[in-house]
């Protein structure tokens, strides 16, 4: 099954949502501030996908953050702080997608 990983309140998930539902996809939403993240999983997305793809330094969050605290590892900073986790990422179960990708998506659900 897809799983979306995200913040209710962001737009791009929120978006995200729709756009699965319209396809008819199966899917289940994952609040990464209410459910939080497994630090395994992290792990493997982080050596899946490497920091810079999935570390929102452009987050509130992130400019927020002290320097001493920026240079924390990427998976200890954003199982702290899970809004720094790029959004939507959606896990399709042969892969990671990082962001709003209509296609990418498309290409999955095929």
């Amino acid at each position: 099954m897809i799983v979306i990983y995200g913040i209710p309140n962001c737009d791009k998930c929120r978006a995200a949502n729709k756009w699965f539902s319209a396809q008819g996809a199966e899917f289940r939403f994952h609040d990464v501030r209410s459910d939080g993240l497994q630090s395994a999983a992290l792990d493997n997305w982080l050596q899946e996908l490497g920091e810079d793809t999935l570390l929102n330094r452009r987050s509130t969050t992130w400019r927020q953050l002290s320097d001493t605290e920026r240079e924390a590892d990427a998976a200890e900073l954003i199982l702290q702080h899970p809004t720094l986790l790029k959004r939507p990422l959606v896990d399709t179960g042969a892969g990671l997608i990082v962001g709003y990708d209509e296609g990418a998506w498309q290409k999955a659900l095929d």
